[in-house]
């Protein structure tokens, strides 16, 4: 019996500033990857909405993400494919936390049910060095756990745009058993052409994994301007896909897990991984 190949689309978008005019977009592009024969599909950080100013999600987090998510369900049902919508502000669980959101990634299948989520554990509270300033916890609460979910593409370990500078997260999703990592993302463009390929590939090679890193592109409501270059990079670190600058796009790539199973046995990083050496007094 032959190793399963399942075909995995990233979507790259240029947000608009609220869902009504993201919802079209979304639709159009969930519809293609289904015809090119993706089994999952990934979307970027910020799904919902890229406003003028970020506090706006908080409102939105009441107002829009629920219609959102019976949208996104309707079109997973519809088109019979798994979503990984990343990310929709949710009303924190803490509800004693009333004056900021969780960033939640939700993995929907294709029965239009939310199977899993993923609330962003490390955020974007930096100057770059132009001087433009990000402070997300100020409408953001951290999450507290990590997820590694199946899928129709395998074992899937969660994370999200500024999570891709901890490598001790994806071990541990890798500890997890997952075969490949989603990486929802709206990285600025003075980091994203420092440092984007060259994380991305890193985190690949390190697992031996899949990364589907889905991005945000060109300039927003508020003015700013995310990379682009949303990336699909195999477990030796080789870009199989990158969108580049181009917005509302689709980009697919299939999975080849007898290729994976090969090179995890005569590589076999992650069982000569000794984490147990690093934690251990000295």
């Amino acid at each position: 019996m032959s190793e399963p190949k399942p075909t995995v689309a990233v979507v790259q978008i240029n947000g608009r500033a609220d869902w009504n005019d993201n919802r079209p977009v979304v639709e159009r592009l969930i519809r293609q990857a289904a015809d090119g024969g993706a089994c999952v599909v990934v979307f970027p950080e910020n799904l919902l909405a890229m406003p003028a100013d970020p506090r706006e999600l908080i409102g939105m987090a009441t107002a829009d993400t629920p219609r959102a998510v019976c949208d996104l369900s309707v079109w997973a049902t519809q088109w019979g494919v798994w979503l990984v919508a990343g990310t929709l502000p949710f009303v924190h669980d803490n509800q004693a936390d009333r004056d900021r959101v969780a960033a939640r990634t939700l993995v929907i299948n294709a029965q239009g049910e939310v199977v899993e989520h993923y609330d962003k554990i490390h955020l974007f509270d930096v100057v770059l060095p132009n001087g433009e300033s990000y402070r997300e916890s100020s409408t953001f609460v951290a999450g507290e756990r990590t997820v590694v979910v199946d899928t129709p593409a395998g074992r899937l370990g969660l994370a999200t745009c500024f999570d891709l500078r901890f490598p001790e997260l994806f071990n541990q999703l890798a500890e997890g058993g997952a075969d490949w990592f989603c990486l929802p993302s709206a990285f600025t463009r003075p980091t994203g052409e420092a440092h984007w390929h060259v994380l991305l590939r890193a985190r690949a090679i390190e697992n031996s994994a899949w990364v589907v890193a889905p991005a945000q592109i060109g300039r927003h409501a508020d003015g700013r301007e995310t990379f682009g270059h949303s990336l699909i990079v195999d477990p030796w670190g080789r870009v199989l896909e990158d969108a580049g600058e181009t917005a509302d796009c689709v980009r697919l790539a299939r999975f080849d897990y007898a290729w994976l199973h090969e090179l995890r046995q005569r590589f076999p990083v992650r069982k000569l991984h000794r984490p147990a050496f690093f934690t251990r007094k000295r």
